[in-house]
This record gives structure tokens, C-alpha cells and sequence, in this order.
């Protein structure tokens, strides 16, 4: 899919296609536009398809890292997922009414960890893109600008949160209150089981990086950051 097909969608439009905005609205696109689709209200287990060639990434991050990612990880949520919510009152619920009615609900850990996850890596791939990164503009770089003072703070304080999450996990930009804030989440959590506005997020789990960078997430970050960062999805998530 080209960058321009990319920057079609806004923050409304994602959140239909991952059930957050509700089954019901329709967006008026063809079906093979609908990336998000299998995850509205009623699951099922067709993983909705990477809006860039598996090969897009690389160097930075190679096919043989994103075919493992998204086609075996990914899919194995969702599937997961699917199958935990057959024949209960999630089963035509939407994913994000899946993830606030379970969060921090012990005997629904099992179920929480698969949806949140579903969204989780539905939103990084969208905060990638071919040809990313580097210095934003517009919008989304005057609010960085208001709320870490330049975009080097933001990027100290993006990349020090993806590094030094312990274990598994993930680094997010958010909008809380109508600032930008850096947060981190391990595991499966995610912002959207609070009140924060993801705008982007980066994966740092060791399977997202591992293939191509060892032990060296550090370089991952860096990589991410200046040369695949998604500004134009972060922007459009704005409220």
C-alpha cells in the first residue's frame, strides 16, 4: 500500500476498523481498504492484512522479523482471543468493550491479555511506515514541542521508557488531559484500559527485535524512532 493510501486514515476511522468506535458505523470503503476489520464487534480469526509489504521495513526491521511477528504472534491473539469469547457475552462485543470489561479482573486475565494484545500490535503497525521517522511536523510537532519542551526531549524520554521497560512490553506516546506524555506498559496492558489517547507506540518485546537485534534493543529504538516512526497516524489520533 503507498504512504499516501497510509495517511487515509484518522484517528476515527482506526478506531471502527479495531471496534473502539463501534461495529455500526460504516466508513463507506471497499473491503480490501478495511485492514482492521476481522476486529470489530464479532472476532473472527482472519488477521487483518499489514498496510505495507512484509519486506517494507527493512533493513530495519526485516520480512523474516515481521513474518514471525505478525503472521505467527500476532495471529496467534487474535486466534486465541477468538476462541476464549465464543459462546460468552463477549462474543459480539467490540475489542475495546472486551478490554475495559476485563481489565484487572483476575478470572478474565487469560482473555484481557489476548484482546489487549489484538490492539496492541494493530496499533504498531500502523505507527510504522516505509520512509518514517526523523523530526515531525505540523500539528502533532507543535504539541510535542508544548509538552516536552523540543522534540530531543521527547526523544530522550520515548527512548529511556522503551529501554528500560523490564521484561516484556511496550513504550506509548499518549494524550492525557490535552498533553503529550510518554508511558510504558508491560505486558499486554495498554493505554486504552484508562482514560490516555494512544498516538503511538513501539513494541519492545524480544520477539519484536530479536531476529535482527539481539540483545541490542537500544539500536532497535533508535532505528524505530528515526527511520520508521508513523507522525502522520500519530498526528491524526490527535483530539
Amino acid at each position: 500500500m503507498a504512504n499516501d493510501q497510509l495517511q487515509m486514515f484518522d484517528r476515527r476511522e482506526f478506531l471502527t476498523r479495531i471496534g473502539i468506535a463501534g461495529a455500526g458505523i460504516s466508513m463507506g470503503m471497499g473491503a480490501s481498504n478495511r485492514l482492521f476489520a476481522s476486529a470489530q464487534a464479532g472476532l473472527t480469526t482472519g488477521l487483518p492484512p499489514l498496510p505495507y509489504a512484509q519486506s517494507a521495513l527493512a533493513p530495519v526491521i526485516s520480512e523474516n522479523t515481521l513474518s514471525f511477528h505478525y503472521g505467527k504472534h500476532h495471529q496467534a491473539y487474535l486466534n486465541n482471543t477468538v476462541k476464549m469469547i465464543a459462546g460468552t457475552e463477549f462474543e459480539k462485543a467490540t475489542l475495546e468493550d472486551i478490554i475495559k470489561k476485563t481489565a484487572g479482573k483476575p478470572d478474565k486475565t487469560g482473555l484481557f491479555n489476548n484482546a489487549a494484545q489484538v490492539f496492541n500490535h494493530n496499533f504498531y503497525w500502523l505507527s510504522m511506515k516505509p520512509g518514517g521517522g526523523g523530526e515531525p511536523k505540523g500539528r502533532i510537532a507543535d504539541k510535542i514541542v508544548q509538552s516536552f519542551g523540543s522534540y530531543q526531549k521527547f526523544v530522550e524520554e520515548f527512548s529511556n521508557a522503551a529501554a528500560t521497560q523490564f521484561g516484556s512490553g511496550w513504550a506509548w506516546l499518549v494524550q492525557n488531559d490535552g498533553k503529550l506524555q510518554v508511558t510504558k506498559t508491560s505486558n499486554a496492558d495498554t493505554p486504552i484500559a484508562t482514560s490516555a489517547i494512544p498516538l503511538i507506540t513501539i513494541d519492545v518485546w524480544e520477539h519484536a527485535y530479536y531476529l535482527d537485534y539481539q540483545n541490542r534493543r537500544a539500536d532497535y529504538i533508535k532505528a524505530f524512532i528515526e527511520k520508521l516512526l508513523n507522525w502522520d497516524f500519530a498526528e491524526k489520533n490527535l483530539v
